[in-house]
């Protein structure tokens, strides 16, 4: 049984991680964990509406539960929340998987620091779909190195995401740049210019998009498209619950969902 603690529990990831989880015998959610103002209740149940959840703690200090749990689930999304979270869950030993978006990267550093005492696993994107899209996207930018092929990304979400581009598409971006051999990204563009050795990466809001991603390859004659769409957030609940299963005994590094699939 691989026991967590689910921070940011009462957000839309959060609820779809608790809905979840009833489906599994081997991992439960013992206590979640959220802004002060958000905790109108100390029993998650009755926080979440989820009456099998009734009895399980709510709280906005993670010290108070952390010894309930093998890993700790972060999806409080604040890169501050999180990096805190995953601080106190480490000093404990305690595995991390982080799903919170838009860190910076001396952040990353923090983190990536902070797996030499537990098992940290970061990812932009919890999906197993999109995981494998971020390799068919590094195996594609391999191929047509030098082959005359610009190269874009484009990502849609709902209108009440907050970080632009989204984490998952400035992966993207980061796995093209470097299998290209390119240094410049550009994010938009406005004005009067050529087009230049560079990726660029667009975000389009609106309305309940709940997020698609493409990667396009476009050459002279032909254009290859590489897209994932995901209709429902539980593909996302389902990567991280799979995450916490995998890192649960795991020992101390940084991972990503690449490890969890092994590729």
């Amino acid at each position: 049984m691989t026991k967590a603690v689910l921070c940011g529990t009462l957000g839309r990831m959060g609820r779809a991680i608790l809905k979840l989880s009833l489906q599994y015998s081997d991992f439960q959610v013992v206590a979640g964990v959220e802004h002060p103002d958000c905790v109108r209740s100390t029993d998650l149940g009755e926080a979440s509406a989820i009456e099998e959840l009734r009895g399980t703690p709510l709280t906005s200090r993670l010290e108070e539960v952390l010894p309930l749990c093998h890993v700790v689930i972060e999806f409080s999304g604040s890169t501050i929340g999180a990096l805190s979270h995953a601080k106190l869950a480490a000093l404990e030993g305690k595995g991390v998987v982080i799903g919170t978006t838009g860190f910076s990267k001396e952040e990353v550093e923090e983190l990536r620091a902070l797996s030499e005492k537990a098992p940290v696993l970061l990812s932009p994107n919890m999906s197993l779909g999109v995981n494998l899209l971020f390799r068919l996207a590094e195996v594609a930018a391999k191929a047509l190195k030098d082959k005359d092929f610009d190269v874009e990304v484009l990502e849609i979400h709902h209108r009440f995401k907050k970080d632009a581009p989204s984490g998952t598409a400035l992966k993207l971006e980061e796995i093209l740049l470097k299998n290209l051999g390119i240094t410049k990204a550009v994010h938009g563009r406005d004005g009067i210019a050529g087009r230049g050795q560079e990726v660029g990466t667009m975000a389009l809001r609106g309305g309940d998009v709940v997020g698609e991603h493409t990667v396009y390859f476009l050459g002279f004659g032909e254009r290859l498209e590489l897209t994932h769409r995901a209709t429902s957030r539980d593909i996302f609940a389902r990567g991280a619950i799979e995450a916490a299963r995998w890192i649960k005994d795991k020992a101390p590094g940084f991972y990503s969902m690449f490890d969890v699939l092994g590729i």
